[in-house]
């Protein structure tokens, strides 16, 4: 069955929320130039922690997780609650690939935990439960997001009884893809721990950020 003009409607609206560059933007009014042009060249809160503005970096993070919640809380209250998680997953796809930036943005970590706090939020706690308790076990922030965004859908599938847990699956395969790079050392064991830097950090900078 052809896609409805309101589905359309709300992906293409969804999407260009969460295209918006909020990094970029933060740190441009904020009179400290490109923040892709430093660090990891990223546009996400990590990225943005290296100009050595945490306010800028806490505020990237908080809009870039709100771009997933607007888009699913918007989207339940004026026009279908059955269309939220895809709204969420349009925003999600809207941060990895923005129009705005030639479709060069981000690794979607912080807009898929916000997406799933306005659809669940048990879900989306124990997802960052999971999270969490990675980062303690192995000290390795992309490792932590991967298992977190793999316990994500499992937890969707036992607690929210529809098809929400498809949206959830779909949107950790991106970020596997976001993180090739950063999966590669893992597995070769180069991949830099929280708060330590290694050599493969230091000469691969662009692509060690695993929040964005």
């Amino acid at each position: 069955m052809p896609a409805s003009v309101e589905t359309i409607a709300i992906v293409i609206l969804a999407y260009l929320l969460g295209s918006i560059p909020f990094g970029l933007v933060l740190t441009k009014m904020a009179g400290l130039g490109d923040v892709r042009d430093i660090g990891s060249g990223n546009i996400g809160a990590t990225n943005v922690l290296r100009t050595g503005r945490k306010d800028l970096a806490l505020a990237t993070l908080l809009l870039d997780a709100g771009k997933g919640a607007i888009a699913v809380l918007v989207c339940t209250n004026f026009a279908s609650m059955e269309l939220a998680p895809l709204a969420g997953s349009a925003a999600f796809i809207g941060h990895c690939f923005p129009i705005y930036l030639k479709f060069k943005g981000g690794k979607g970590v912080a807009t898929f935990f916000g997406t799933l706090l306005a659809i669940n939020p048990i879900v989306a706690v124990l997802s960052m439960l999971s999270w969490l308790l990675s980062a303690l076990l192995f000290r390795i922030s992309s490792l932590s997001a991967l298992i977190a965004s793999i316990a994500a859908p499992v937890f969707a599938y036992v607690l929210i009884p529809n098809i929400t847990w498809l949206y959830t699956v779909f949107m950790t395969a991106v970020i596997f893809i976001r993180h090739k790079d950063n999966i590669g050392r893992i597995m070769g064991g180069t991949e830099p721990k929280i708060g330590k830097k290694s050599s493969a950090d230091d000469e691969n900078t662009a692509n060690t950020d695993s929040s964005e």
